[in-house]
């Protein structure tokens, strides 16, 4: 099972939704990186569960215990240590589905991989890895100072945020509890994700995360392109089905003459349908990509679906969910965008004298 996720910034994770903790190494931090916790902490806090009426109602404080790596509040150049305990597993309510595949979760592949499940929570499976990915990012977000990483809420079902986001204040995106720098819109998105909850379903959504100040020069030509890169990321976490960057899918329906970047003087371009890459190597622009989330596969309602032994069984299911996944992965996506370019800006480094 690979747990491990980076080149040069490298993070390698373990644990389980039900067990004693989660926790993680990250290797390649350079020393003599001046730490600052409280925004490590408040990183975790963005994503943590039971933070508003439209999560999931789990009670984990989510607080970062860092074990080595770490000497007067700078990184030493070692690898860094931290755990993140669990304190708040009820897996009393999955004893229901021991024997159970839900559907469009991981228990049947799972099952049939290893021939053997942690069925409480999803085990490895459960989007609580994350939070490993969050101290990780948060502290790629302090390496790359000057780059400034925001995401937020850009649709909710058919609830569609239909602003560039140039025209945006990202300093918004905290102001409510489904995290859209649009007020509006925001009231929106929530009431429809409180439609959802009280009918027992979910839904599903887009987070935008835009990435400004990029140095040029970040990606690989051929197989680590940045763009690349970025999706595999994305594409990593729990319930994303699809990513675009730049013109995306809406680019396939443009000619060259209407899609092409032209230049200014400086090498900078008039347009950047490009997404700010190029080549797979980041020019200098505004670095922006969209992702997709599916609805949350547990449905506190009845549904059909099969034992092991392939018995057609009726469940409905329990525990805390949440409704829609796309506020709490908010900040996850900009972990990973962090750590993403922290690896490619290591590693640029080295490319040239």
């Amino acid at each position: 099972m690979s747990n491990s996720f980076g080149k040069l910034f490298k993070l390698s994770t373990f644990g389980e939704s039900h067990g004693k903790a989660m926790g993680g190494v990250i290797d390649g931090c350079p020393a003599g990186l001046q730490l600052n916790f409280e925004a490590i902490q408040t990183e975790l806090d963005r994503r943590k569960p039971g933070q508003s009426k439209i999560v999931t109602q789990r009670k984990e404080l989510d607080q970062v215990e860092f074990l080595s790596g770490i000497f007067e509040g700078k990184t030493t150049g070692t690898p860094i240590g931290f755990i993140i305990k669990n304190t708040n597993q009820k897996s009393k309510d999955y004893a229901d589905i021991k024997d159970t595949y839900r559907p469009s979760h991981a228990d049947f592949t799972y099952d049939k991989k290893y021939g053997f499940r942690d069925y409480r929570g999803g085990g490895r499976s459960s989007a609580r890895e994350t939070a490993n990915w969050i101290v990780a990012g948060a502290i790629a977000k302090q390496l790359l100072s000057d780059i400034k990483i925001n995401a937020f809420t850009s649709s909710v079902g058919d609830i569609f945020l239909e602003k560039p986001y140039q025209d945006l204040n990202f300093n918004l995106t905290e102001s409510n509890i489904v995290r859209c720098p649009d007020d509006s819109y925001a009231k929106k998105m929530i009431l429809r994700v409180q439609e959802i909850k009280k009918q027992g379903d979910t839904i599903g959504g887009t987070i935008t995360c835009v990435a400004q100040n990029v140095p040029i020069g970040l990606g690989e030509p051929v197989f680590d392109k940045l763009h690349a890169r970025l999706g595999n990321a994305m594409l990593s976490i729990n319930a994303v089905k699809g990513f675009e960057y730049g013109s995306g899918f809406c680019g396939a329906k443009m000619k060259g003459s209407e899609h092409n970047d032209a230049f200014n003087s400086d090498g900078s371009t008039k347009t950047n349908l490009s997404g700010g890459i190029q080549g797979g190597i980041s020019n200098g622009m505004d670095i922006y990509f969209r992702v997709a989330f599916k609805p949350v596969a547990t449905l506190l309602q009845k549904y059909n679906t099969i034992d092991k032994d392939g018995n057609p069984i009726e469940i409905q299911g329990k525990g805390r969910h949440d409704p829609c996944v796309v506020p709490r992965a908010v900040p996850i996506v900009e972990a990973l965008t962090a750590m993403v370019l922290a690896d490619f800006y290591l590693l640029n480094k080295s490319t040239k004298l």
